[in-house]
């Protein structure tokens, strides 16, 4: 790769403002301060800025990384938009020289150990999750205990204005006006409790506060380890 220590040096000085960037880009997805997804993000910086001034892009230092790599691949993505946007007249230039940079860099992060998806994904599985994929209604699997997101389609990501992968290990409520949080944990309390179907009219927002009315269906999805709402919402 060809040397480019102004851009490195043009990384590290616009941090803040590529950072303020993104936080706006994917609203109650953006990563928070501390979590190991963030030290990802960190640690692409720091990559991206050294083989920027090197002209080598040598293997990333991954060790004792524990993250959803879906979701990670969906938050490098737009690390490297943001930085796009942030460069203005060079965007194309910057996005230029990242995108290998971000390759090189989720390949080492698919191919560590803590990085790597948990194997033993089942042909059926996949053909499910292929299947919600091509459903024109969003579809969220939600943790009944803690509401967080375990998974969603790209009607999903379309919906609430972010990037579908981005939406895993969020807080489901963070996409959920405030007033309308009692309905949404009412409902996923009584899937926890009973089995039977359910239907309910909702609200959702999106990264940008726009509320959005949804009819919905819960079906209750219950393993060992935990009970899932798997939620399909369609705009009324």
């Amino acid at each position: 790769m060809t040397r480019n220590p102004q851009l490195a040096t043009w990384l590290v000085a616009h941090r803040a403002r590529i950072d303020a960037m993104l936080a706006t880009q994917l609203g109650p997805a953006a990563p928070r301060a501390g979590a190991e997804e963030t030290e990802v993000l960190r640690r692409f910086r720091s990559y991206a800025s050294s083989a920027l001034r090197r002209g080598d892009a040598a293997q990333p230092a991954l060790d004792g990384l524990r993250v959803n790599e879906r979701r990670v691949a969906a938050l490098l993505a737009a690390w490297v938009e943001a930085a796009g946007e942030a460069a203005g007249p060079s965007s194309e230039m910057v996005g230029g020289a990242l995108k290998p940079l971000l390759t090189h860099f989720q390949s080492g992060l698919r191919t560590t150990g803590n990085g790597r998806r948990k194997r033993g994904a089942t042909r059926t599985r996949r053909a499910v999750m292929a299947a919600i994929d091509r459903v024109a209604d969003a579809f969220l699997a939600v943790d009944a205990s803690n509401a967080k997101i375990v998974d969603a389609n790209p009607a999903a990501g379309a919906l609430l204005g972010v990037a579908r992968d981005a939406l895993l290990g969020v807080d489901a409520m963070s996409f959920v006006p405030k007033a309308m949080h009692g309905t949404w944990w009412t409902e996923l309390d009584a899937v926890s409790e009973d089995s039977e179907p359910r239907r309910f009219r909702g609200q959702l927002q999106d990264v940008q506060g726009g509320a959005v009315d949804v009819e919905c269906s819960v079906t209750r999805f219950s393993t060992r380890e935990r009970t899932l709402a798997l939620i399909v919402a369609r705009p009324c």
